[in-house]
């Protein structure tokens, strides 16, 4: 059992008969009243997406999950090919899934795959951090500095970031993928 404050993404508890992903956990105070967790939470099995509100100390059943590395390969209309690093055996998964992580996913990334039972897939782990290419964005500003607004820009994924305003067309940036945020040049650190 764990209470309902230390949920965090990626964590799979059951309710009722149902496995339960959590996709978003916030604490909240209300102006005035206790504090309460307001989270996204996925049925594993149907998909659905439902917004709850829970006291922190409400309990629930976490679910033993394991892990094994994967290297995303290709996506294919709504279903995401993964091969394990260790085993090379692959693995589908559908776009539901994903949800918006697909628009961190480039070729060879490596990220975890979440099993529940040793055999049921049902989530992917992205690492902190990826390098993606500025696909589109508006000419840079000569004299702009970092501590700028920043303009939006489309990866080559699709995902669109704020970049600060000197970030040209074809640069690769290091986006957080927790928060979907700038992070630094590419060419500035190893990836």
């Amino acid at each position: 059992m764990v209470q309902a404050i230390n949920l965090k993404k990626g964590m799979v508890f059951t309710q009722e008969g149902k496995l339960i992903s959590v996709i978003k956990a916030n604490h909240h105070k209300p102006g005035k009243g206790n504090t309460v967790m307001q989270m996204d939470l996925r049925d594993i099995k149907t998909g659905a997406v439902v917004h709850k509100t829970m006291r922190p100390s409400e309990k629930v059943d976490l679910v033993e999950m394991t892990k094994k590395k994967a290297q995303y390969l290709y996506g294919e209309g709504d279903l995401y090919t993964f091969m394990d690093t260790e085993t090379y055996e692959q693995y589908e998964v559908p776009s539901d899934i994903l949800g918006d992580d697909k628009l961190y996913l480039i070729p060879n990334i490596v990220v975890d795959l979440d099993f529940v039972n040793d055999t049921d897939l049902i989530g992917v782990n992205l690492p902190a951090t990826v390098a993606l290419t500025v696909k589109e964005t508006q000419p840079e500003i000569k004299g702009a500095t970092a501590a700028g607004g920043g303009k939006p820009a489309t990866m080559e994924t699709g995902l669109v970031v704020t970049v600060p305003d000197f970030i040209k067309e074809g640069e690769k940036i290091i986006v957080n993928t927790a928060e979907g945020t700038y992070k630094s040049r590419a060419d500035s650190q190893a990836h």
